[in-house]
């Protein structure tokens, strides 16, 4: 059975999770599955924006813990090299795609599905949806990425409230409190996506994925080290064919045609 599946349309990679009996919590072959998608986003061209969903009730679980269960006659387990080898590649894959990638968060997005969500570009979330730190719950620390992101999304306060207390946190609540970009109705999470992901495919793409990445170099840089980030990068995409085209079209006043290169 294939765990993550994946088609490309309109210059969209649509990427659903694909374990609906396990709310699509993360076991080792689907880990795997994943980074042969995450390679193609990565080397075609063709495809100018990723959007990330999960199939049936949940957008995902986290980890699948029948993958990671404790033998009380036998040694500890080694969490950590399940960290280093799937989780933190994914997060640092999907951070420096040069491509925008939405999240369409469906259903229950608990752990790690939780802080893959939230890392994202951008989150769109049905009504339905809960959030949940569930590592605390197992007296584990949050990880992809979620001791970093969530002080960044939600503030050091409310984030330290999230990891500890692991309680649900609503869509409605994540989105009052700036997580997250978009709330809509469950049945109207497919096509608001799908839109989005289809307007990014049709923008300056090259443009777009300078823009992620200084947005996540500020996270760190001083005011300095941004100012010249944003010196190179606009060289670099002032060399571009999508800013010679969308200067053309602004001139001739007709719509652009950007080719993301």
């Amino acid at each position: 059975m294939e765990f993550i599946l994946s088609h490309v349309e309109q210059g969209v990679m649509t990427i659903t999770l694909n374990r609906p009996e396990r709310l699509n919590s993360f076991n080792d072959v689907m880990h795997q599955q994943l980074s042969e998608c995450l390679k193609q986003a990565e080397r075609d061209d063709t495809i100018r924006c990723l959007l990330i969903t999960g199939a049936g009730r949940g957008f995902c679980a986290g980890q699948d813990l029948n993958d990671r269960n404790v033998d009380p006659n036998g040694p500890a387990p080694d969490l950590g090299y399940s960290v280093e080898t799937f989780y933190n590649p994914l997060v640092r894959r999907l951070a420096k795609l040069p491509k925008p990638v939405i999240a369409a968060v469906n259903g229950v997005a608990a752990g790690a599905g939780a802080t893959l969500a939230l890392g994202c570009d951008m989150v769109i979330a049905a009504r339905s949806v809960n959030f949940m730190m569930a590592f605390s719950k197992l007296g584990l620390v949050p990880d992809c990425g979620g001791t970093w992101l969530l002080p960044r999304v939600a503030g050091r306060a409310r984030a330290m409230g999230l990891a500890l207390l692991g309680d649900k946190l609503s869509a409605e609540q994540a989105h009052a409190w700036g997580m997250i970009w978009q709330v809509v109705d469950d049945e109207e999470l497919s096509s608001t996506a799908q839109k989005l992901a289809i307007h990014f495919a049709s923008q300056p793409t090259l443009g777009l994925g300078l823009i992620k990445q200084a947005m996540n170099a500020a996270e760190t840089n001083t005011l300095d080290e941004q100012l010249d980030l944003e010196r190179d990068y606009q060289r670099l995409a002032g060399r571009s064919d999508d800013y010679r085209e969308g200067v053309s079209a602004f001139l001739a006043k007709r719509p652009p045609n950007f080719t993301g290169k």
